[in-house]
């Protein structure tokens, strides 16, 4: 079996000593006793507020340059302005704007199914499943085996089109990464019937919105050709910087043994993660999301709270003798990649 593979599929190797959930407790009062947890709604007022100002300086732009095939040159900045919206989403979902749920709510809503098209309901349900077992086959439905597949297990049973998909998967991830933003609204659409009655009506009549809204824009903006190909690079970048951003976090980490001991909280979070090294440039092209392990262990932690608590959390993970994974922007796709080989390997050696 293929290193990275096996390593997919066995108990934790690279921590000294099995965590016990207490680990955990001594971190989350020092990270407290800061105020780390405190939520920040000035930051996010004003993030949330240059975020829209960015946004409708772009669709002014549209209109003034849409007759012009310059207009092109504003989608990848939409594409960018989009994944910004995107995080706030994110942030909300986690109740790290505010404590209130109705407006946590009302925040998704708007930035989720209004500006981008995405269900906050469908997100939310996925995402809250994924921070309860990162990277857990039968819990975590990020590691569901779907177009891609990230266990020696999942790839022996793929047959036809998705085996030849799996043989390829390293090769193909990026350029699949482009049509990651318009799957994510349809799944949004899907996952309609799974939600209450009230909820469904909210969620689909913003989801309808965003989608008319977005289509009569570029259609009174510029031409039929502009505007295709305007809505290709847009969605396309989209897509791909989102898949920048989630990819890196837990592919190629530990994954716990669906039949071994259940780990503790502390173990659970930081083995399956990984944090992305950096400055303020990588801060604010991922959004946050590069402290992967500080946001899996503090989930309402606000977002610039989460380069404070990296040091408290990396001192805490060597006091306990567990492993704690940082990795270059570059090098940490290549960690991915090189994961993604050699689970497809079996399949090309045939």
């Amino acid at each position: 079996m293929p290193q990275a593979a096996a390593v997919a599929e066995r108990s934790p190797s690279r921590t000294g000593k099995t965590s016990a959930g207490s680990d955990f407790a001594p971190l989350l009062r020092t990270v407290k006793g800061q105020g780390l947890l405190e939520r920040r709604i000035g930051w996010y007022t004003r993030t949330i507020a240059v975020n829209a100002f960015a946004l409708a300086t772009v669709g002014v732009g549209m209109f003034l340059l849409g007759t012009s095939w310059s207009v092109l040159l504003l989608a990848p900045v939409l594409s960018v302005l989009c994944a910004r919206t995107a995080f706030i989403g994110h942030d909300a979902g986690h109740s790290q704007i505010t404590a209130n749920r109705s407006v946590g709510r009302a925040i998704g809503l708007v930035h989720g199914n209004l500006l981008l098209g995405m269900s906050s309901a469908w997100w939310n349900d996925k995402h809250n499943r994924h921070h309860a077992n990162p990277n857990h086959v039968d819990k975590d439905p990020d590691v569901a085996a779907n177009v891609l597949v990230w266990t020696s297990r999942q790839a022996k049973v793929r047959v036809g089109f998705r085996r030849w998909l799996t043989r390829n998967q390293s090769w193909l991830f990026f350029p699949l990464t482009l049509l990651q933003g318009v799957a994510m609204k349809i799944y949004g659409f899907q996952d309609l019937r799974r939600q209450a009655p009230r909820e469904r009506v909210v969620e689909g009549l913003l989801l309808v919105a965003h989608l008319v809204g977005y289509t009569t824009l570029l259609l009174v903006a510029m031409p039929l050709g502009h505007a295709i190909a305007f809505a290709a690079i847009h969605q396309a970048l989209f897509g791909l910087h989102l898949g920048l951003a989630f990819a890196p976090n837990h592919k190629g980490m530990e994954m716990p043994d669906p039949n071994g001991e259940r780990w503790g909280h502390l173990q659970r979070q930081v083995l399956t993660s990984r944090n992305i090294r950096g400055g303020p440039a990588t801060d604010w092209f991922l959004g946050g999301l590069n402290y992967q392990i500080e946001h899996h262990l503090f989930p309402s932690m606000p977002r610039p709270h989460l380069r404070l608590a990296q040091p408290l959390v990396r001192a805490h993970c060597a006091a306990v003798g567990m492993s704690y994974t940082e990795a270059g922007f570059v090098d940490s796709y290549r960690q991915v990649l090189r994961h993604m080989y050699e689970v497809g390997e079996p399949l090309r050696v045939e």
